[in-house]
């Protein structure tokens, strides 16, 4: 292609609303253009990158025998009632009505089409094995979109769902997209972790997220660098730090007046945080929840949500609430006569000694108290894993790290094929539920990611198989009629073989040309100057800080070098 016969849309200044790097660098590119808060127009460069991703993931997933089918951007509500996801998803689902009232939604995934066709299709165990896969855009209203494509109102995913006559099925079908996701991850030369996540509004018993390592990353994951287990912080366990062993003491009421925080009580008792257990209370739908964990921990959660079986709604609750179950002001909450529906007990606090929790009286706490002795619960890990803790699989310390959540997958089991109806005539002619795993991949949140991991201060550095082109052919000046005949001679040249090419035959002074194309990232350069009269052209990576001079006769061979080094086939 001729960038004179493009539309180009650099821009020279970082646009005041971008935040992070791929933001910044898609906009400038001209990779995309906002439309409006978090929906973006992909201009002729990004969508040249987008198919190229998901040329990648087609490619996995037919080798995974996965099949591709379209489903319709639009679900109906009574599938999204009957799946038991129009709760948990909430006001980010995208709702209207036809002309006759009948209500639709834009899919935030296309689970429910998936599980449909299953259900109308699927009849015997002889049609199983069968694994579905889509790439689509899909809809969520997110409250405050940011960071460009990474957490925007439209997206494109690639989904796939598994069908199976048992578990034992089921675990050989995510084993093999588990080993496509990290193909596909590879082939993108993307640096990444899969870590154990938390299922969240779908629901499983098996869930791993493939997270891309990066500094803006909104997902903190747990390492352990010395067995490489990995967890993202909403599901990874925390090993509870033994507490030294004591005689039970008495059980002790104390005037705290106007001391609230734990950090003002271990003033006022001279003493560290460690020696107290906050209560912290929420409203989990209509029930009061009440959660204890040690004064320097931070609660979890997510935790907490899947150890009271889920819930739709999640928060703190408020200051009436609060007085009806403790009969107190916010901030002497405790366990100790608490009128809860449900009382969570971290681990770590249950095995304490002579600790130190709020009186459910206002300005009043107690000393001394011990678990069993002076209350009960449910005992659980109800805590955030923090850098330190010894790692539950090995014991050596865990480290933490940022990333950037690209893909997710997770066994669902029978589950939503129950909850559907979803059923298959087996062996011995008795209906039973399919076994599902899911699996979904950012199209467009690993291309962020790629940016994000590959640019420098001029642009973006795009691997050679996302690339949107792989070579340019830049002649210095156009005017020149044999630097014209060479570049063109080299450029036919490479299309001929397949190379995806472009010549910049703009009327611009060769510097604007090359500040355009390291911003748009074309892995290879191909200068032609007023060296051509000694047989030679510039040759320069992307990725390298030196060009080097080749010969005019050898410029095919290095890039099909080139090609090699990067795993592409011309």
């Amino acid at each position: 292609m001729k960038l004179s016969k493009m539309l180009i849309s650099t821009l020279r200044e970082v646009p005041t609303e971008a935040e992070i790097w791929s933001h910044k660098l898609m906009l400038r590119a001209g990779m995309i253009r906002k439309v409006s808060s978090g929906v973006y127009n992909y201009m002729p460069f990004g969508i040249k990158v987008i198919k190229k991703i998901e040329e990648i993931v087609r490619s996995e997933m037919d080798g995974s025998d996965a099949q591709e089918f379209l489903a319709s951007a639009m679900l109906s509500s009574e599938q999204l009632t009957e799946s038991g996801r129009e709760n948990a998803f909430g006001s980010e689902i995208f709702r209207l009505k036809d002309r006759n009232e009948r209500e639709f939604c834009l899919a935030a995934t296309h689970e429910e089409a998936f599980t449909d066709i299953a259900r109308n299709e699927i009849k015997s165990y002889k049609q199983l094995p069968l694994n579905l896969y889509q790439i689509q855009t899909v809809y969520r209203d997110e409250k405050t979109p940011r960071f460009g494509v990474l957490r925007s109102r439209e997206f494109i995913m690639g989904e796939a769902c598994s069908f199976d006559t048992n578990n034992e099925g089921l675990d050989i079908s995510y084993n093999k997209m588990y080993n496509a996701y990290n193909n596909i991850f590879t082939r993108c030369s993307l640096k990444y972790e899969d870590v154990e996540a938390d299922a969240g509004a779908m629901g499983s018993f098996d869930s791993v997220e493939f997270v891309v390592k990066s500094e803006v990353g909104e997902e903190e994951i747990i390492v352990c660098s010395t067995c490489g287990y990995a967890a993202n912080m909403e599901n990874a366990p925390s090993t509870p730090e033994p507490a030294e062993k004591e005689g039970f003491k008495e059980l002790k009421k104390t005037l705290t007046p106007n001391v609230k925080t734990i950090e003002d009580l271990a003033k006022f008792f001279n003493t560290t945080n460690k020696k107290f257990a906050k209560t912290l209370i929420f409203k989990a739908d209509d029930k009061v929840v009440a959660v204890m964990v040690r004064g320097d921990r931070q609660l979890n959660e997510s935790k907490v949500i899947n150890a009271i079986g889920g819930a739709i709604k999640f928060e703190l609750a408020d200051e009436e609430t609060v007085m009806i179950s403790t009969s107190a002001e916010i901030g002497f909450a405790g366990p100790i006569g608490i009128v809860s529906d449900i009382l969570l007990v971290d681990a770590e606090v249950a095995s304490m000694y002579n600790f130190m929790v709020g009186a459910n009286d206002t300005g009043y706490h107690y000393e001394n108290v011990n678990y069993e002795r002076d209350f009960k619960g449910i005992v659980g890990d109800y805590r955030k894993a923090t850098e330190g803790d010894e790692c539950t699989k090995c014991g050596s310390q865990l480290t933490m790290d940022r990333g950037i959540e690209v893909a997710h997958i997770l066994k669902l089991g029978t589950a939503r094929s129950e909850s559907m109806g979803v059923t298959f005539i087996n062996q011995d002619g008795k209906n039973k539920p399919l076994a599902m795993g899911w699996y979904g991949i950012g199209i467009d949140r690993t291309m962020a990611a790629i940016v994000e991991q590959h640019h420098d201060e001029n642009g973006i550095k795009w691997p050679m198989a996302v690339a949107p082109y792989q070579v340019v052919v830049v002649p210095v000046s156009i005017k020149d009629e044999e630097q014209m005949r060479i570049a063109a001679e080299i450029y036919n040249n490479l299309k001929q073989i397949g190379v995806e090419v472009l010549m910049d035959d703009r009327n611009e002074r060769v510097g604007v040309k090359f500040k355009d194309l390291d911003l748009i990232g074309i892995p290879i350069r191909i200068t032609i100057g007023k060296k051509i009269s000694e047989g030679s052209v510039e040759f320069k990576l992307r990725s390298a800080e030196d060009n080097e001079i080749i010969e005019i006769d050898s410029v095919i061979d290095r890039i099909k070098h080139e090609f090699v080094n990067n795993n592409i086939t011309l």
